[in-house]
């Protein structure tokens, strides 16, 4: 379920909150990388990616006032594409 969050951000552009191993805190992450057990990410206000592996993810769900409908973002991702 954590690979399934972390596709979706990677895929709609969108943060995901997870939880990690090694500082058993939340995180707001946007997915830019993720390879095998390899996940790259940014956090708020970072420009460079950071890299953990997928095992040090405990858990991953929606950010907040994400509910997950993609659909109505679908407008407003296609005019950002076409300028």
């Amino acid at each position: 379920m954590v690979r399934r969050f972390l596709t979706y951000s990677l895929d709609h552009n969108r943060p995901v909150k997870v939880l990690f191993s090694d500082t058993m805190r939340y995180k707001n992450i946007t997915v830019v990388l993720l390879e095998g057990e390899t996940v790259g990410y940014l956090t708020a206000g970072r420009k460079k990616p950071l890299l953990t592996t997928l095992d040090n993810i405990l858990s991953a769900s929606y950010a907040r006032g994400d509910d997950g409908d993609t659909l109505q973002y679908a407008g407003k991702e296609e005019k950002r594409d076409q300028v």
